[in-house]
C-alpha cells in the first residue's frame, strides 16, 4: 500500500461514489478521477523533475513513480469502472501530451492484466481509442505511443477477442493499404491467441494478399513479411495441437491455397527489391512459408520452380547463409519425400554451392563458416538423389588447374563420403577415386592435404580396396618427401614450411589409419616405415610411425607372420637388433619430443623384444612398463632429465648383463658409435649417446676390440666443439670403470700415433676437415686423464693416479702455451682427481705431486686480471686449492696464510658486475663461493685464536677499503669465517684476551657503511663474537639483546643517515655493556685504528662508538686514561673533516670533565713545541667558561708552586727536555701558550668567562716571567707578532696584550723589536673589528714607548696622537680611558715634538674639559691626570710646579689656592698692564666678584678658602676644574670644590686675557667644538658644553659678537631646553638667558673700554 502522505496528496482517503457510464459532467464531479489524475501528476512531475535530483533523490523518485502507479492499479482492483473510466477521460483530453498517454495505457495493462471483470461499455470506448491512438502517427515519439496502443488491444483481446477482432477486422479492407499497426496488431494477436484466430486466418491472408501491390514502401513491406511470418509460425503452432481447439477443424489445404500466391509474389517481386533490409525480411519470411507449403506434393513442384531465383540471389548483398539455409529445407524435403528438384536444376545448383565453397568469403558476409557446414549439407542432401551427377560434376571440378577448386572439391567429396550416404555404390566410389586420381599430380600442399585426407576417409569408411595400390604410393611418396623437405630446410616460421609440416602431419595420421584399418598392408609398410625410423632426424615424425609399426607388429604377430617372409617380400633387409635397439634408446633419451615420442618407442621395443634381443625378453617385460609408467606420470614440464637417463642407462646396463659372454654388448657398441655423426652438437640425445657408449664399452669381454673403437672414436672426434670434446671424454672416463688398462693404454697410443713433440704438432693429418690445433688436443687430453681416475674402481686408482695419470697431465701443461682452455682444464683436472682421491675415504696415502700442483695453482691465481672477470679460472682454481688442501701431506701454517692472502688478493679488487650480463653475474657469485670455501677450509686447519686472528688481519685493510664492493666482500667473509669459528671452535676460551675488542673496534664503524648488505652483515658479525665472547655458542640466542640486535638490523635498510648512526649507537650501547673490562681500552684502541682509513661515514661512526663507549664505560677507566688520551692524540693528526675532529675532541673533553688532573698533566707532558692538534684540545677545554677557569687555576696553582723548573734550561732543546717530563715546566713554557695560541673558541670563552683578568693572566704570562722570556723570546715574538694579525679578534687581542708585556719581562729587548712592534701597534689601533684589541694597542702602547728612544718614534708620534684623539668620545668606556691616558703619556714623552703636540693639546682640550664630567669615574680621573699633564704646554710651569707638589706633599688646599691665584694674578696682569687696566678690573672689583661666591681677597692678594663647607661655583666653572692630579682621591680636603673655582676663576682671566691679545678666533673655535658636544649621549657633557658656552660668551667682547653664528646657538639652547635631563635643562636655561643678554648689549652699542685700556702703551 501506498504512503499517507501520497495518498493524501492524491486525493485517496475514504469511500469513491460510484460513478454509473461515461458522463462526462458525472465524472468531472467524481472524486475518482481527481485522484487519478494527482497521481499521473505525480507521475509526470517525477519524471520532469528527475533530471535535476541526485542518485540518490533520482531513486526515491522512480520510486515514488511506481507507488503512483502501483495505488490505481490497486484502486481498480476494487473499483475497475470507475478507474478506467477516469484513465479514458483522461486519454480523450486535447491537451494530454504524448508521455502522458503512454502513462495511462502503461496503466491500463496492468489493470486488464488483473482478475476481474471490465464494463463492457469502457471497453469498447478504449478499443476505439486505442485503434485510434495506433493509426495517427504522427510523429516518432507517437511510434511509441503507437505500439503502447498496439499492446493494449492485445492485452484487452485475452477476455474481449471479439471486440478487438471486429475492430481490426473493421480496419483491414480489400485493394485498401491498411495501417501497418493494424498488421503488427493483427500478428501479435494472433501469436497470443492461436486458437481464437484461426477462424479469421483465412480471410485475413485473402485480405493481405490484395493489398500487397499496394504496398511500396521499404517499411511497409518488411512488416508484412514480419506478420506473414507470425501467421505461418501461427498455423504451424495450431496444425499440431488443432485437437485443443474448441472451434471447428480447419486443414492445411485450408490456409495453403492462401500461402502459394504470397510466396510467389515475395519470390518473384519482392525478392528483386534493390533493398537489403527488404530482401532479408523477405527471406526469413520464406521459411515458415516453406514448412507449409512442402509438405503438400501438389505445390512442391511449384515451390521447386523458383529455386532459380533463389540461387539468383547470392550474387546480391544478403547473407548467403540465409540462402543456402532455405536450399537446405528444400533438398532435404525432397530428399525425404523422395520428389526431387528437377535434373535441369542440378547443374545450377551444384555451380552455386560449388562456388560458396570454393570462393573465399566476402568481407561482409559474417556466417562464412556456418554457411559452409550449410553447403555441405545440401551437397550430401544432392548426393542421395543424384550421386552420379554429383560425381560426374566434381570430375569436371578436378579437370581445372585452380587450387581452390580442387581442395574445396576434395573437402566436398570427403565430407560427402564421412556421411555414409547409402545410395554410394561401386559405380559412384569408382567415380569417387577418379576424381582423386586426377589430382595426385599436383605440387601444391592444400590439395596434397585434401587428398590425403580424402585417402584416409576412404580408409574409414570401409573401402580399404580402394585405395590399395595408388593410395598405398601416393601416402608413402608424401611421407617420403615431406620427410625429406622438413629435413633439409632451416627451421623457420614461413608459410612454406608450416604448409610442410602440416602435410608432414597429416601422412603420418593417414598412415595410422591405413596401418590400423587397411588389412594386407604390413608387409607392404613395414619395411618403409622401419626404414624412415632408422633415417630420418624429423622428430615429430617417430611417434606416428613408431604407432604404426607397433600395430603392424600386432598384426603380424595375430596374422603369425615371420619376419623372415617379411624379409623376403622386403626390398632391403632389415635393420640389425643392434642398430634398432641403438637408434631407439638413443632418441628415448628426450621422450617428450615429438608428441610424447618415448611412450610410444617403449611400446615397440616391447612388442618387438622377441625379434631384438630374446634373452632379455623376460626382462623387457617388466621394466618397460616400469619406464612407461613414469612418463605417463610426468610431463614435459615435470619430469627430471638426469633422473629419466639414469633409469635408461639402469636399464642399458641390466640388459647387458643377460648377454655378458657373447659379442652383443661390442655390437651394440659399434652401432652407438657409429650413430654418432647422426646428432647434432649439441643436442640431448647426443649427450645421451656418448654416456651410453661408454657403459656399453666397459660392459665389453674383449678388449683389442675396445682399443679399436676408442682409438676410432678419439680420432673421429672434433676437439673444437666443446660438445663433442666433452662426450668423448665422459664416454671414455665411464668406459675406465672396468677398462682402466685399456683406456691408459689407448691414450698413450694416441698421443704416439699423433706426435706429440714440443716442436711439431702436425694432428690435421689425421683429419683434414678438423684441423685440430694443439692447445685444444692437450686440454682434451689433461681431461681425459682426469676422467679416467674419476670414474674408475676404487682399488685402481692409487696405483696410476700419479704415475700413469698427474705425470701426464703435469706434462701436458707444462708443454702447452698455458691460455685459458689449458689452465681451466688443468684445474679441472686436479679438481677431478683430488675428489676421487677424497672419495676412497681415509687411506694411508700421500700425495706426493701436491706441492708442484700446489705451486701451480698459484701462478694461475696471481695471473688473472684483477679489472675484469671473463672466464671461472680463479672461480675453479680455488675449488681445486679446496680440494687439494684436504689431501695429505697438509700444508703448513706460511702455506696456509699465502693461500688466504693470494686467494683474498685475486676475488676481492674485481669491481662489481653490471646489469647487463646474468653469465658474468654468476660468475662472480661462483669466485666468491669458492674463497668462502677455501677460506673455511684453511681455517679449519688452524681452528683456534690464533688462526682466526690471522684470518682476520688478512682482511684488515679489505674491511678499510674506500671502494663499496671491497668491503663488502670483506664483511661476508669475515661473516662466514666466524660462523664457521663458532661451529668448529670447542675450546673453553675461543677467543684470546683482547681479540674480541679488537675485532669489534676493527667491524664496528660498518654498521653506518653507505651499503645496505654490509651494514646488516656487520650486525651477524657483531652477533658471532658476542656468541663467542660468553664462551657458549648458544647464549645469545633467544635473549632480549638477540631480538634487539635483529630490530636494529631490520632497521638498518633505511636510507636516512641520522637514523642510521642512531642505530649504530644502540648497537654501541650494547656492546659497550657485553664487553669485559680488560677489554675496554683495546675496543676503543681498535676503534681509533679506524679513522681515516675508509670513508667519512666510518669515521663518523668510530667516534660515535668511541663517546658511546667513553660515557657508558669511562668510569671505570680512570687507570687507563693516559693510555686513551695518547692513543686519541696519535689519530687526531689524520682526522681533518669537522665532522669527526669535533666528536673526537669531545671524547677528550669528558675524559677531562671526568679526570682533569690526569688529562691536563698528560697534555702538559706532549713535547714543545705544541702542534695545533694539542692547541685545538686546549681550545676546545676553554669552550665551557667554567670549566676553563678550573683549568686555568690549576695551571697557576702548579705554576705558584713551582715558579723555577727542576734544572735552569740553558737553551731551547733544555726547556723542551724539562717540559716532557715535568708538568710544571710544561705550564710555564708551553700551558699558558696553547690558550695563547688556542683558536678564537678557547680565547673567546676566556674573555665571556674569565672577564679581562684570568685571559691576561695566562695568555701573557710568558713575557711577564724574565726567565722563561729570555729564553723563548725568538721564537715567541714572531709568533705574537703572527697571531697580532690573526683573524680572530680574541687572539688579537692576546697577541698584542703579550707584546705589550715584553717591557716587563724583556725591557732591555724592546729596542731590538721596537720596529715590529711600532708596526703591530699601529695596525691594530686600526682594528676595524674589535674595540678590545684597540683598548689592548694603547694599553700595550703605555708600557712601551716609555722603553723606546725619541729619535725611534718617527712619525709614530704623530700617528699615536691623532688617534688617540679619535678615541676621547668613543662610547666605550674602555677606549675613553686608555685614550686619554696614553694621551697623557704622549705629553709626557712629547719632547722633540713639542710644537706638535702642543697643536694637539689644543685640539684635544675641550674634549678633555668636558669629559672632567665623563659619567665613567675612571675616565674622569684620567682627564684630570692628563689636564695637569697638559698644562706646561700652554704656558704655565709653574702653576704645574705648585699642583704637583700640593698633590705629592699633601700641603694644605688654602696655601695652594692662594699660590696659585697669585701667580695666575702676577703671569696675567704684569705691572705695564696693571697700569693700563680698565677701572674695574682691580683688586677691589676682582674681590667684589669673588665675594659672592664665598672667596675673600686678602690685602697680599691672595684667595682664602673658608674650611667651613665645601664651596659652590657658578655652573660655567665646574667643567674647568676637576681633580688635576692622578691618584687624588675624593674627599682628600673640605674645600675641594673651592679648589674647582678658584682654578676656573684664573681661566677666565686668562680667556680674558687671550681676548685682550686680540685672539677671537680661538674663542669662536672653543664654542663651536663645545656647540658639537650638544648631542652628546651623556647628560653631564651636554651640561658643562652649555656652561662652557656660556664662559665665551661673557668674555667675547660686544664687537666681535658679530663674527659669532648667535642664531644657531639659540636654536641649539633652545631645543636643548626639551632634554629629558633637569641638569642639561637648567644649564641651557642660564646660557640662553646670559645669551639674550649680550645680544642686548651688542644692540646698545656698548662702548669696548676693554680693547683700549689693554692696548700698548707707548714707550
Amino acid at each position: 500500500m501506498g504512503s499517507p502522505a501520497l495518498l493524501t496528496s492524491a486525493g485517496i482517503g475514504g469511500h469513491l461514489p460510484h460513478m454509473p457510464g461515461c458522463h462526462q459532467s458525472s465524472l468531472a464531479l467524481s472524486g475518482v478521477y481527481q485522484q487519478v489524475t494527482n497521481l499521473l501528476n505525480i507521475v509526470d512531475e517525477d519524471d520532469q523533475e528527475g533530471s535535476g535530483l541526485s542518485s540518490q533523490e533520482g531513486h526515491g523518485s522512480k520510486m515514488r513513480k511506481a507507488l503512483a502507479s502501483m495505488i490505481i492499479i490497486q484502486k481498480a482492483n476494487a473499483e475497475p469502472s470507475e478507474v478506467m473510466t477516469a484513465l479514458i477521460h483522461s486519454l480523450q483530453l486535447e491537451e494530454i501530451s504524448i508521455k502522458r498517454k503512454v502513462s495511462i495505457y502503461t496503466v491500463l495493462q496492468g489493470i486488464i492484466q488483473q482478475e476481474g471483470e471490465l464494463d463492457e461499455e469502457c471497453v469498447q470506448t478504449l478499443v476505439n481509442l486505442a485503434s485510434r491512438e495506433m493509426r495517427e502517427i504522427q510523429e516518432i515519439e507517437g511510434y511509441l505511443l503507437a505500439e503502447m496502443a498496439s499492446d493494449t488491444l492485445v492485452a484487452l483481446s485475452r477476455n474481449h477477442f471479439n471486440l478487438v477482432m471486429y475492430e481490426l477486422q473493421h480496419r483491414l479492407k480489400p485493394l485498401i493499404l491498411t495501417d501497418e499497426f493494424v498488421l503488427i496488431t493483427l500478428a501479435n494477436l494472433a501469436n497470443a491467441n492461436v486458437f481464437e484466430f484461426m477462424p479469421y486466418m483465412g480471410i485475413t491472408l485473402a485480405t493481405i494478399f490484395t493489398m500487397l501491390r499496394l504496398a511500396r514502401g521499404a517499411k511497409m513491406r518488411q512488416v508484412f513479411c514480419s506478420a506473414m511470418e507470425t501467421f505461418c509460425e501461427a498455423i504451424q503452432f495450431y496444425l499440431k495441437h488443432w485437437e485443443d481447439s474448441v472451434y471447428p477443424i480447419m486443414t492445411g489445404e485450408h490456409f495453403m491455397n492462401k500461402l502459394l500466391p504470397m510466396y510467389r509474389h515475395f519470390v518473384t517481386v519482392w525478392l528483386r527489391s534493390e533493398n537489403t533490409e527488404v530482401k532479408l525480411a523477405v527471406i526469413k519470411s520464406l521459411r515458415p512459408m516453406l514448412s507449409l507449403l512442402l509438405p503438400i506434393e501438389e505445390l512442391r513442384e511449384q515451390v521447386y520452380d523458383y529455386i532459380p531465383l533463389l540461387l539468383a540471389e547470392y550474387q546480391g548483398s544478403v547473407e548467403a547463409l540465409f540462402i543456402t539455409q532455405i536450399l537446405r529445407q528444400i533438398l532435404e524435403v525432397s530428399v525425404s519425400s523422395n520428389t526431387p528438384v528437377p535434373k535441369m536444376q542440378l547443374h545450377t545448383i551444384f555451380t552455386e554451392l560449388h562456388f560458396q565453397v570454393c570462393s573465399k568469403a566476402p568481407a561482409l558476409q559474417q556466417f562464412s563458416s556456418e554457411n559452409l557446414a550449410e553447403v555441405v549439407q545440401c551437397f550430401i542432401a544432392l548426393a542421395r538423389s543424384y550421386p552420379d551427377e554429383m560425381m560426374k560434376f566434381f570430375c569436371n571440378q578436378m579437370q581445372t588447374g585452380k587450387e581452390a577448386i580442387r581442395v574445396g572439391t576434395l573437402t566436398l567429396l570427403r565430407a560427402v563420403l564421412s556421411a555414409d550416404v547409402p545410395e554410394v555404390n561401386s559405380r559412384t566410389l569408382h567415380s569417387v577415386v577418379k576424381v582423386v586420381r586426377n589430382a595426385l599430380c599436383d605440387p601444391r600442399a592444400k590439395v596434397k592435404l585434401a587428398i590425403l585426407r580424402v585417402i584416409g576417409q576412404l580408409a574409414i569408411s570401409g573401402y580399404q580396396e580402394r585405395v590399395r595400390g595408388w593410395g598405398l604410393r601416393y601416402v608413402s611418396l608424401q611421407l617420403i618427401l615431406s620427410t625429406y623437405r622438413l629435413m633439409n630446410s632451416q627451421e623457420s616460421c614461413s608459410q612454406a614450411d608450416l604448409e610442410e609440416k602440416m602435410v608432414h602431419k597429416v601422412t603420418m595420421d593417414t598412415v595410422r589409419i591405413i596401418t590400423a584399418s587397411v588389412s594386407g598392408v604390413i608387409n607392404e609398410f613395414w619395411l618403409k616405415l622401419l626404414g624412415y625410423i632408422m633415417e630420418t632426424e624429423y622428430t615429430e615424425a617417430l611417434t606416428p610411425i613408431c604407432n604404426s609399426l607397433t600395430n603392424l607388429a600386432e598384426r603380424q604377430r595375430q596374422q603369425k607372420e615371420s619376419n623372415t617372409n617379411v624379409g623376403r617380400r622386403g626390398q632391403v633387409e632389415l635393420p640389425a637388433p643392434q642398430k634398432l635397439l641403438a637408434r631407439l634408446l638413443v632418441l628415448l633419451s628426450a621422450p617428450y619430443k615429438g608428441e610424447g615420442r618415448g611412450v610410444a618407442m617403449l611400446q615397440l621395443l616391447k612388442t618387438l623384444h622377441q625379434s631384438i634381443a630374446p634373452s632379455m625378453a623376460d626382462l623387457w617385460e617388466i621394466e618397460i612398463p616400469a619406464l612407461i609408467q613414469y612418463l605417463e606420470e610426468h610431463t614435459q614440464y615435470t619430469w627430471n632429465q638426469k633422473t629419466w637417463e639414469d633409469k635408461l642407462i639402469q636399464f642399458l646396463r641390466i640388459s647387458l648383463k643377460r648377454t655378458q659372454g657373447t659379442t652383443w654388448s661390442l655390437r651394440l657398441s659399434s652401432e652407438l658409435n657409429r650413430q654418432i655423426v647422426s646428432y647434432e652438437s649439441p643436442s640431448v640425445e647426443k649427450a645421451f649417446l656418448y654416456r651410453a657408449l661408454g657403459f656399453t664399452l666397459a660392459a665389453g669381454q674383449e678388449a683389442d676390440k675396445v682399443e679399436t673403437q676408442l682409438m676410432e672414436l678419439l680420432h673421429k672426434t672434433d676437439y673444437g666443439n666443446d660438445f663433442d670434446r666433452e662426450g668423448v671424454i665422459l664416454c671414455l672416463g665411464l668406459c675406465a670403470r672396468g677398462q682402466v688398462v685399456t683406456v691408459l693404454h689407448v691414450l698413450q697410443e694416441f698421443e704416439e700415433k699423433i706426435q706429440e713433440t714440443e716442436d711439431s704438432w702436425h694432428i690435421s693429418a689425421w683429419r683434414s676437415d678438423h684441423p685440430w690445433r694443439r692447445e685444444v688436443v692437450k686440454s682434451a687430453l689433461m681431461v681425459m686423464y682426469s676422467s679416467v681416475a674419476a670414474h674408475c674402481h676404487p682399488r685402481m686408482l692409487l696405483s696410476c693416479v700419479e704415475g700413469d695419470i698427474t705425470r701426464k697431465i703435469l706434462h701436458h701443461y707444462a708443454t702447452s702455451c698455458q691460455d685459458v682452455s689449458l689452465k681451466l682444464a688443468f684445474v679441472q683436472s686436479i679438481s677431478q682427481i683430488c675428489l676421487a682421491i677424497q672419495a676412497l675415504g681415509k687411506v694411508d696415502f700421500d700425495y706426493t705431486y701436491k706441492p708442484e700442483l700446489t705451486a701451480n695453482l698459484m701462478v694461475i691465481l696471481k695471473t688473472e686480471p684483477l679489472d675484469t672477470l671473463v672466464y671461472p679460472v680463479r672461480c675453479l682454481t680455488m675449488n681445486a686449492l679446496w680440494h687439494l688442501s684436504k689431501l695429505r701431506p697438509p700444508f703448513t701454517l706460511e702455506e696456509n696464510h699465502e693461500l688466504m692472502d693470494r686467494s683474498v688478493q685475486c676475488v676481492f679488487p674485481l669491481p662489481p658486475p653490471g646489469e647487463d650480463s646474468e653469465q658474468v653475474k654468476t660468475l662472480y657469485e661462483n669466485s666468491m663461493n669458492a674463497l668462502m670455501r677455501l677460506m673455511q677450509s684453511l681455517l679449519e686447519r688452524e681452528l683456534d685464536p690464533k688462526g682466526l686472528q690471522e684470518a682476520f688481519h688478512l682482511l684488515e685493510k679489505w674491511l678499510h677499503s674506500e671502494k663499496d664492493w671491497e668491503r663488502e666482500r670483506a664483511v661476508m667473509l669475515s661473516l662466514h669465517l666466524l660462523q664457521v669459528y663458532r661451529e668448529g671452535v670447542t675450546i673453553l676460551i675461543p677467543l684470546k684476551s683482547g681479540q674480541f675488542g679488537t675485532l669489534i673496534g676493527l667491524l664496528a664503524p660498518h654498521t653506518c657503511d653507505s651499503q645496505v648488505r654490509i651494514r646488516q652483515s656487520t650486525i651477524d658479525v657483531i652477533c658471532c663474537l658476542l656468541d663467542l665472547q660468553v664462551s657458549r655458542p648458544w647464549s645469545i640466542r633467544d635473549t632480549v639483546m638477540e631480538k634487539l640486535l635483529l630490530d636494529v638490523k631490520d632497521d638498518l635498510k633505511t636510507t636516512d643517515m641520522e637514523k642510521i648512526y642512531s642505530l649504530s649507537s644502540k648497537i654501541a650501547k650494547v656492546i659497550s655493556k657485553e664487553v669485559r673490562w680488560e677489554e675496554l681500552v683495546i675496543l676503543l684502541q681498535s676503534t681509533c685504528e679506524s679513522l681515516g682509513a675508509t670513508n667519512l661515514a666510518h669515521d663518523k661512526a668510530a667516534v660515535l662508538w668511541l663517546n658511546t663507549i667513553l660515557r657508558l664505560r669511562g668510569h671505570e677507566l680512570e687507570d687507563k686514561v693516559p693510555e686513551i688520551l695518547s692513543t686519541i692524540l696519535a689519530y687526531l693528526p689524520s682526522v681533518l673533516h669537522p665532522d669527526v675532529r669535533r666528536p673526537l675532541v669531545k671524547a677528550v673533553l669528558w675524559l677531562a670533565h671526568s679526570y682533569q688532573e690526569t688529562v691536563i698533566t698528560s697534555l702538559l707532558r706532549q713535547p714543545l713545541p705544541l702542534d695545533s692538534n694539542i692547541t685545538e684540545l686546549w681550545e676546545a677545554l676553554a669552550e665551557d667558561s667554567t670549566f676553563a677557569r678550573k683549568i686555568l687555576q690549576a695551571l697557576m696553582a702548579r705554576i705558584q708552586a713551582k715558579k723555577a723548573p727542576r734544572s735552569s734550561p740553558t737553551s731551547k732543546k733544555d726547556v723542551w727536555r724539562l717540559a716532557a717530563v715535568d708538568p710544571i715546566t710544561v705550564s710555564q713554557c708551553g700551558g699558558l701558550e696553547l690558550l695563547r695560541w688556542g683558536g678564537g673558541g678557547s680565547c673567546t670563552a676566556l674573555g665571556r668567562g674569565g672577564g679581562l683578568g684570568a685571559a691576561p693572566l695566562g695568555c701573557s704570562s710568558l713575557m711577564c716571567d724574565p726567565v722563561l722570556c729570555r729564553k723563548m723570546l725568538k721564537s715567541t715574538v714572531p709568533k705574537l707578532a703572527k697571531g697580532a694579525s690573526h683573524v680572530h679578534s680574541t687572539l688579537r687581542l692576546l697577541s698584542i696584550r703579550a707584546l705589550g708585556n715584553l717591557a716587563i719581562g724583556a725591557p732591555s729587548k724592546v729596542k731590538r723589536y721596537q720596529k715590529l712592534l711600532l708596526k703591530k701597534f699601529l695596525c691594530s689601533l686600526s682594528d676595524p673589528i674589535s674595540t678590545q684589541v684597540i683598548s689592548e694597542t694603547m694599553v700595550a702602547l703605555t708600557k712601551v714607548l716609555g722603553l723606546m728612544a725619541e729619535e725611534d718614534l718617527g712619525s709614530s708620534f704623530e700617528v699615536i696622537s691623532v688617534q688617540c684623539r679619535a678615541f676621547f668620545d668613543d662610547e666605550n668606556e674602555t677606549l675613553r680611558l686608555q685614550a686619554i691616558i696614553l694621551f697623557g703619556k704622549l705629553a709626557i714623552w712629547a719632547g722633540k715634538k713639542r710644537d706638535f703636540f702642543k697643536m694637539e693639546v689644543r685640539k684635544s682640550w675641550i674634549p678633555l674639559i668636558l669629559h672632567l664630567e665623563d659619567p665613567c669615574p675612571e675616565v674622569a680621573k684620567a682627564c684630570e691626570a692628563t689636564i695637569c699633564l697638559c698644562i706646561p704646554f700652554w704656558g704655565w710651569r709653574r702653576l704645574q710646579i705648585t699642583l704637583e707638589k700640593f698633590v705629592n706633599e699633601g700641603i694644605d688646599l688654602s696655601l695652594f689656592q692662594m699660590e696659585m691665584c697669585s701667580y695666575l694674578t702676577a703671569w696675567l696682569l704684569p705691572p705695564p698692564v696693571q697700569a693700563t687696566a680698565p677701572p674695574w678690573l682691580t683688586r677691589g672689583s676682582l674681590q667684589a666678584a669673588l665675594a659672592p661666591q664665598g672667596l675673600l681677597w686678602n690685602p697680599a692678594g691672595c684667595c682664602e678658602v673658608p674650611r667651613a663647607q665645601p664651596l659652590r661655583l657658578p655652573g660655567q666653572m665646574l667643567p674647568f676644574m676637576g681633580h688635576p692630579l692622578e691618584g687624588l682621591r675624593e674627599g682628600l680636603w673640605p674645600g675641594l670644590e673651592a679648589f674647582q673655582v678658584l682654578l676656573c676663576k684664573q681661566l677666565d682671566i686668562v680667556f680674558y686675557f687671550i681676548q685682550a691679545r686680540k685672539d677671537p678666533v680661538l674663542l669662536d673655535t672653543f664654542c663651536a667644538e663645545a656647540i658639537g658636544y650638544y648631542d652628546s649621549e651623556w647628560a653631564r657633557i651636554k651640561a658643562a658644553a652649555c656652561t662652557f658656552t656660556g664662559y665665551i660668551l661673557e668674555q667675547v667682547v660686544p664687537q666681535n659678537l658679530g663674527e659669532m653664528d648667535l642664531e644657531r646657538l639659540g636654536q641649539c639652547l633652545q631645543a636643548l631646553q626639551m632634554d629629558p635631563e633637569p641638569i642639561v635643562q637648567n644649564a641651557a636655561k642660564e646660557t640662553l638667558s646670559l645669551l639674550q643678554g649680550r645680544e642686548l648689549e651688542k644692540s646698545e652699542n656698548m662702548p669696548v673700554a676693554l680693547e683700549e685700556n689693554l692696548a700698548p702703551s707707548e714707550p
